[in-house]
Order: C-alpha cells, then structure tokens, then sequence
C-alpha cells in the first residue's frame, strides 16, 4: 500500500461513511507502533472548519492539517468521525483514536489523561453585524443595550447572550430562532443581507463565513477568550512531540499560514460580473464547444453555458479556493478519473467534454426520477457537491415525510439543513457536513440562467 496521505479511489458510487470502530481491547500506540503499523488514525467532527467532503473530495481546515502531519511522518491517514467533543475524547482515551484533529478547550481535568498539542488557537464568540457604508459598527458589549439580536435557540450563543444580559443588567432583546430549518449560518447570510442586525457565532464559524459575505464585521468578543489545541492519550508522549515539532518547524509553519488562507481569508464569492449582453445568439467565445457536447447528454447547449458562467465566468485559468480548475469547474481528482490531467482542463473543448462525461455518470444515479427538469436539477447538484450528500438529502426528505424525487422544496430543503448537526449526524446521513444553501442556489441560478439564455438565443 502506498504510503504519504490518502489514497484515492475516484467513483460516481455512493461513497461510504466514516465511522469509529466497535470499541474493543485496544493498546494505545505511541509514535513508534504508528509508524511500524504505517496508519495513524486521527477522530475529528463534521463542520464547515474541521472536516467535509465537498466536490467528492475531503475537505476541512484541521482535515488539511492533520493531512499534512501524516505525509511528513510517511503515513496513511484514516479518518475516524464522532458525532459530538465528549465521544471524540473518550475515543482518545481509549486509544480508538492516536489524535483528535479537533480543536479541544484546554482545562485541567482534562490535562489529567491527555496531551494538548500542536497549533494553539485563541477562540471566543462574536458578534456579527453588516459593514455597508453607512452602516454603524457596535465596538462595544453595552452598545448591544436596547438592540435586537437573533441567536439559535437552545445553543451555547443564547446561553452566553442571556448571561451577557445579566452582567449588563438587562436590555438586551435576545430573539430566539427556533425553526429547525434556519442554521447560524443562515443568521449569518440573513446579516449580511440586512434582514436582520445582528447574531452571534464562533469567532472561527464567523471568519470562514465572511469569505462568503465580504460586508460583515466579527471584530467584537463577547466572550472571553479560551485556548484549544488537539489532543492525544497521556501515554503518546512521542507523538505530542512529533506533532509539537511538526507544527513549529518552518514547512509546518508554510501549510498553516496556507490553510488558514484557504479556508478563513480566500474569498469564496465568484468574481461578480454581470452576464454578458447576449446578441445575435452568442453567449460566449465557447458556444461552438457546447453545442458540439451537448447531444451527448440530450441537453440544450444553453444549460452547459450556464454551468460555465457559474463556475468559471467563461473564465478557462480560474482556480476555485476548492481546487477545481478551468471552464466548468472540475476537480483535478475527477478529471484524473477520466485520464484528463489538471492542465488539459485549461483547454475549454476538453474541460467541456470532460463535464459532460462527469454530469452523466452522476445522472445515472437518478434513474428513478422520472421528470426530465427533475433529473436535471438532481444532477446539477450531484455535480456541485458529490452524489452522496444528495443520497443523504433524500433520505431526510422521506424521513421527513418529503418527495424524494422533487427538488424544490423538498430536498433542496434538506440539502440546506445538511449544516445542521441535528441532520447531518442523524444515523441514515453517511457523508456529514455540506454547506447545503450554497449547493441549492447553485441549481437555483444556473437554472434561472439556462431559461434566460434560452430565451434571447430562440432565432
């Protein structure tokens, strides 16, 4: 087996789940019986800053971490999920696990039966409020007094707002959201948007967001600041040792300043441009590529135009924070799937024909669904975001007593909820964590386009 990181396996199949074994006798390993086994297992969380599966590929802020601490120590990785802090801790103490990859509050108890180690992070929640111009920014807790201020209810931000309330003597109108179907993130957007003023979040949830929304401002604490770092069983002295030295030596210091850059400072917003003016049927200097590939799928040559814009803006060198390259946006590990290399995809008739290939391998997934408009928009979102999220989506769907087979305001209702811990750990979701609102605008917009192209490309 070929050592140094993850071994890939590219297939359009539903992807299995990470799961942690049964626990059993098992003997805690130190750095020399992980290196003579070649494997260390590193247990983490779902979540939009720790681990994810996005484009069928892993993804996630301490996953890219952990990742690289593997490939220096030439060893495998195998990834181990809990569904909450006191599961992945009991995981460490039991040796199921070598390394919690998840940043864990440093206390004393808990120093008792492991090691904190590696990068130390200061987090603490933050108040999140839009920066247009003209806006005013609250710099200070007691500005908050008279100021409405919608949190998720029965979480730790509404328990921290309510004590903020009594340390500030009350004022505070703490408005709390009980629908199932809005996340914090969700809070986020809704500021942005300037829907509503103000809500709370951890100060890393809330930087990773403002990748997504550049007009919101996290710069005020509301709470005090508190240590985290990963953590190991008391008995892998080496291991901290080599995960401290990793973490502090020169290359490990180069992946962390480009993984935060990745995932906190990169913007994720595609570059804004307004759709080109369409004039005598011509979308883009790539129609004659798209009409040539089209038949292939028996779609209009208009909806992979559309694809295009959403994923490049006709742009062929574009680099998403993702990884995936070119006109239609395809990851470098799928165009290697179908023997095209990462630099071919630069070429606009190839990265075309290799979407084509992708979206139709992800629409015999669908074959129970029947309604042509249906299948397409269930492959849209396959292509967006891996098939299997979109298993996951439909199951919740019938769960909940929704149509399997219909994407508005069905799955597309669980696919945004698949940011939810409630759903994403729920036992018949095998692939976690998905930012699910932007996989459903994906589909909303291209489909909105493709009716708008069709419509001035009719002569």
């Amino acid at each position: 087996m070929l050592r140094k990181g993850l071994i890939y396996f590219f297939s359009f199949s539903l992807l299995t789940g990470c799961f942690s074994p049964k626990k059993s006798e098992v003997t805690i390993q130190d750095l020399v019986q992980i290196k003579e086994a070649g494997e260390i297992k590193a247990v983490t969380l779902y979540g939009s800053t720790s681990y994810f599966q996005y484009k069928m590929e892993e993804m996630g802020y301490e996953y890219d971490l952990i990742k690289d601490f593997a490939y220096s120590n030439d060893l495998n990785l195998k990834i181990l999920v809990a569904e909450s802090v006191p599961e992945l801790i009991e995981m460490i103490k039991t040796g199921e696990a070598d390394v919690a990859a998840y940043p864990i509050f440093v206390n004393n108890e808990l120093k008792k039966d492991v090691l904190f180690c590696g990068y130390e992070e200061l987090t603490s929640q933050v108040l999140v409020q839009r920066s247009n111009k003209g806006d005013t920014i609250i710099g200070n807790v007691t500005e908050l007094i008279g100021k409405d201020i919608h949190v998720k209810a029965n979480t730790k931000y509404a328990e921290r707002l309510h004590n903020l309330n009594e340390e500030l003597g009350g004022g505070l109108r703490i408005l709390e959201v009980h629908e199932d179907s809005v996340t914090t993130e969700d809070l986020i957007e809704q500021v942005s948007k300037g829907e509503i003023s103000y809500t709370v979040s951890d100060d890393n949830l809330a930087r990773l967001n403002k990748t997504y929304h550049w007009n919101i401002n996290v710069n005020l604490n509301i709470s005090f600041t508190q240590r985290s770092s990963w953590i190991v069983n008391k008995k892998s002295p080496d291991l901290a040792a080599a995960i401290n030295e990793w973490s502090s030596n020169n290359t490990g210091k180069r992946v962390f300043r480009a993984t935060v850059k990745r995932y906190f400072e990169l913007s994720k917003i595609p570059e804004l441009s307004e759709i080109p003016d369409i004039k005598n049927g011509h979308i883009s200097p790539y129609d004659s590529s798209f009409k040539k590939h089209a038949p292939t799928l028996g779609w209009d040559w208009q909806l992979l135009a559309s694809i295009a814009y959403q994923e490049s803006r006709f742009n062929t060198r574009v680099v998403s924070w993702a990884g995936a390259q070119g006109l239609m946006g395809i990851m470098p590990g799928t165009a290697r799937g179908f023997g095209v290399s990462p630099h071919e995809l630069q070429d606009s008739d190839i990265s075309i024909h290799t979407a084509v290939r992708c979206l139709a391998e992800f629409r015999k997934g669908f074959q129970k669904i029947t309604e042509p408009q249906e299948k397409i928009k269930f492959t849209l979102a396959a292509y967006n975001a891996g098939i299997g999220h979109i298993y996951d989506a439909q199951k919740l769907a019938v769960k909940y007593g929704k149509n399997p087979y219909i994407w508005d305001n069905n799955v597309a209702e669980y696919i945004r909820l698949k940011s939810e811990p409630s759903y994403y750990n729920d036992s018949i979701c095998k692939h976690g964590y998905l930012r699910g609102s932007e996989t459903a605008n994906y589909v909303s917009q291209i489909m909105k386009r493709y009716a708008y192209y069709k419509e001035r490309t009719k002569s």
